[in-house]
């Protein structure tokens, strides 16, 4: 099922748009984009929508299983348009929006789908779901040159850290119940990251509603989908393990020549599942046991 615009999918590819929960997955580059989009079919999601340059070639199954429109990913604010045109097409839908090289992982993923995660989400009151960036690369940069390898990728497994957020309309007083989080490969090379792209954390798994948009930042204009828990307790909270940033220090003529390996003493191989990044703090159960 393809599209020619997002114009072209908003006016006839409204069956993709009936039940939830969405994932919306942007291409790139032509690197992974076939293991994102079954990773994410495995996770659960009803409907995935694929934005992607022409030039990707899938495999005819592949093709017919998601719904994909031809879309220019690099240009200006493509990612926002896009979801914010998706959230007022889709009210009361849990959507979800990634990057190709990324696979979304929450808590016990192995045996509950992410449907029946949202359903509890749900019943908690919540309407989004913080999601934690976490920066993947390959153990090898000379046999791995673009850093990605999932048959040995590695992250770091210390050196997070959260700041408080400040609201700039407000003398910078802290938000309530929002933080700023850090760590990984933007904070080891932040020299070549600029400050606002820093930040790890994002709303990536949220129920759309009228009026709501997503900013440049991954937060949205009602502050309390940026909230990382209810006033009562702790939340669900997700991660995606990304070979993103990794990708970017090595395709960056500023930042290649500089980077001759990621791993550092904080090092450790990903064993692709819920458990380790568990352990390891980088998401957490809330309530949901």
């Amino acid at each position: 099922m393809q599209y020619r615009s997002l114009d072209d999918f908003l006016e006839n590819g409204k069956a993709a748009l009936v039940k939830g929960p969405v994932a919306m997955v942007f291409v790139e580059d032509l690197i992974e984009v076939e293991t994102t989009l079954v990773h994410h079919q495995m996770a659960g999601f009803e409907t995935v929508i694929l934005f992607a340059p022409t030039i990707l070639d899938l495999p005819d199954q592949l093709e017919d299983e998601v719904y994909r429109v031809d879309y220019e990913t690099a240009a200006n604010d493509a990612t926002q348009t896009a979801v914010n045109a998706i959230i007022e097409a889709a009210p009361g839908l849990w959507l979800y929006y990634c990057y190709n090289g990324e696979y979304l992982f929450h808590p016990f993923c192995e045996d509950r789908t992410i449907g029946e995660m949202l359903t509890f989400q749900t019943e908690e009151r919540r309407d989004a779901v913080l999601t934690y960036v976490i920066d993947l690369y390959a153990e090898d940069l000379n046999q791995h040159p673009n850093a990605v390898s999932l048959e040995h990728a590695w992250l770091d497994k210390s050196g997070y850290y959260a700041l408080g957020r400040g609201d700039p309309k407000n003398g910078d007083q802290i938000k309530e119940r929002q933080l700023d989080f850090f760590g990984g490969l933007r904070w080891r090379f932040e020299e070549h990251i600029p400050a606002s792209r820093r930040k790890i954390d994002r709303i990536s798994l949220f129920r759309a509603k009228k009026g709501l948009l997503l900013r440049e930042d991954h937060t949205f204009n009602d502050e309390e989908y940026n909230t990382f828990a209810c006033p009562w307790h702790n939340n669900i909270t997700t991660a995606i393990v990304s070979f993103r940033t990794a990708k970017a220090l090595k395709s960056n003529a500023g930042s290649t020549f500089d980077i001759h390996s990621f791993k550092w003493h904080n090092s450790t191989e990903f064993k692709w599942n819920s458990q380790q990044l568990l352990d390891l703090g980088l998401m957490e159960p809330g309530q949901w046991f």
